[in-house]
């Protein structure tokens, strides 16, 4: 049974004197609000929003810096019965061309009644935000908050009001804004802090994840705040610079639970010095959770085992399946297990060539291994389905069909797109995976499937073997189809960072050494292998490689390729 009729009295119910959000910046500069300052700040935001004639119903974009101001602004609009979304501050590390498409896109889609971005929204961007007339252009101050509080009413906000608007970071899906209801959100949560036994009296969240996707806004934002935990955050751009710092904010703050992408179990371990590893203790952390589809046991083990020994437990590995237009997570691994999630090894051979999931023995030759998502959250439902339509048993690899009492009504001002999306109560999600033994296993993306001979291959397979090579970046890797008329069948071009520029006298060996781990791996050869130098691959808002970006960047550098979509 939900305790609250939406968000904001969520917010309310908070106790006043408890820490609520920490904004890091380093180890000597930080801030923490209570949720009491929390409220008044954002009380104060949504005074400024309504001097400016927002009202209930209205959106409101949120283009600032990740920090306290921003998520006040965001939570201020709510207050007002308003509709905000955050979209992806611009940085140095996003692709120009991509996010002013991107912004242009959404925000024309949005029609908002405001547009609050901070003092240093560079100049030359503003072009590209999409103003109606009757759309205000705010400035909000960096860092200052209102100082006079103005009373009024606020209105009265229903279940089946729309809460807020979630974008997914792809290049197209920035056009498709998830809108979401308070009761969504608020069963979501339920369900959530079920799963993972929630006190938020004892817990607490670490996060650099960007308020602007899924994983941040409501595992990381909204799940804290109707919890009443507290969450100490850093931003994306600090993280990556320094992830060490991670380290040490869980080592100091003895945070309990935070969300990662799969890369960044990777990433971590091999950018913090060995020498530096015994400054840290992880012994606080209770759950780690991958939200990453596919989730890779390798990259999970690979974390495990370098920190260990500075009292990471095995059992605070976790994995999720999650979705904006499910609000967050659809699966949730078992936090009560005393071992990391399942990992099932299959017959490459029947996997690739048929579609099905034949059980064998770790090290048997050929095999492929998949890691468990978890099991279905309370009042959810999964069905695997054919290209047909046809429902599949446990075992079968189809596209994963969701069902919930937390599913997005529709895309923002795109009815074309939801019914595409949204057939007789199910959600088509686009990904592919089974089911065994009542989890959940993702291997990838439907539209990224490659035909290679008859097979069915997964460009992550590749790109996992890839980017295991020591030369290559972390998860900066991208393999496309090819297709061949002589051969009837596709082909398998890769494109890889290497980790530093003068790497690239060895891109012979390096490639001769990256086809032999594919062969071996997979038993398919790859075509082509472009080595490229650091920063050259396309990435997304949310900091991940973006497939199509660097499709189209690839074809018009190599033209000689004819990469098809």
């Amino acid at each position: 049974m939900i305790r609250f009729r939406n968000l904001i009295d969520a917010l309310d119910a908070a106790p006043d004197e408890r820490p609520f959000v920490t904004a890091w910046i380093d180890e000597d500069e930080r801030e923490t609000v209570t949720f009491a300052e929390f409220r008044r700040r954002a009380r104060g935001q949504a005074g400024v929003l309504r001097d400016h004639g927002v009202t209930a119903g209205d959106r409101v974009v949120v283009l600032m810096p990740q920090g306290i101001p921003a998520m006040t602004t965001f939570v201020g609009a709510m207050m007002l019965g308003a509709v905000p979304a955050f979209l992806a501050y611009p940085n140095f590390k996003v692709e120009p061309a991509k996010y002013r498409a991107g912004l242009a896109g959404v925000t024309a889609n949005l029609s908002a009644k405001a547009v609050v971005i901070d003092e240093r929204f560079p100049e030359e961007m503003l072009g590209h935000v999409s103003l109606s007339d009757e759309t205000k252009l705010l400035r909000a101050g960096a860092g200052k908050e209102p100082g006079d509080l103005k009373e009024f009413p606020l209105p009265t906000i229903q279940a089946d009001s729309l809460a807020f608007i979630q974008h997914s970071a792809g290049t197209t899906g920035l056009q498709k804004g998830v809108a979401l209801t308070h009761g969504a959100v608020l069963r979501q949560i339920e369900h959530l802090a079920q799963a993972l036994k929630i006190d938020g009296a004892t817990d607490s969240v670490y996060s650099w994840l960007p308020l602007y996707h899924d994983m941040g806004l409501i595992a990381c934002f909204m799940l804290p705040m109707v919890c009443h935990m507290p969450v100490v955050m850093q931003s994306p751009l600090d993280w990556v610079m320094q992830p060490e710092a991670m380290l040490q904010i869980v080592s100091e703050c003895k945070c309990t639970l935070a969300w990662m992408p799969n890369f960044a179990f990777q990433f971590v371990p091999r950018r913090v010095p060995q020498s530096r590893w015994a400054q840290y203790d992880l012994s606080s952390i209770r759950a780690l959770i991958n939200c990453s589809e596919p989730v890779r046991a390798s990259s999970m083990l690979e974390f495990q085992n370098v920190f260990a020994a500075i009292g990471l437990r095995s059992h605070a590995l976790q994995s999720c399946y999650a979705m904006a237009e499910n609000v967050f997570a659809v699966t949730q691994s078992d936090v009560y297990r005393p071992f990391a999630p399942t990992v099932i090894w299959a017959d490459g051979q029947r996997f690739r060539g048929a579609h099905q999931i034949v059980p064998v023995k770790e090290g048997t030759a050929g095999a492929v291994s998949f890691t468990s998502s978890g099991r279905l959250l309370p009042n959810h439902e999964v069905r695997i389905v054919s290209d047909s339509g046809a429902a599949l048993g446990d075992g079968s690899v189809g596209e994963i069909l969701v069902k919930s009492d937390c599913l997005f009504e529709g895309y923002y001002n795109r009815p074309d797109l939801t019914a595409q999306a949204i057939v007789d109560g199910w959600y088509h999600t686009g990904d592919l995976g089974f089911s065994q033994d009542g989890e959940l296993y993702v291997v990838g993306r439907k539209k990224d499937l490659l035909i290679i001979g008859g097979e069915n291959i997964y460009p992550q397979d590749i790109e996992e073997i890839i980017g295991g090579h020591p030369a290559i970046h972390d998860g900066r890797v991208i393999a496309l189809g090819v297709y061949n008329p002589d051969l009837g069948t596709e082909e398998i071009i890769a494109v890889a960072e290497v980790e530093r520029q003068e790497d690239l006298v060895h891109a012979m060996e390096i490639e001769r050494e990256i086809r032999s781990r594919v062969v071996a791996g997979l038993g398919v050869a790859v075509r082509t292998i472009l080595l490229k130098p650091p920063k050259w691959i396309v990435k997304s808002t949310a900091g991940k490689a973006a497939r199509s970006a660097t499709r189209e960047k690839l074809l018009q550098q190599h033209p000689e390729l004819n990469v098809e979509p």
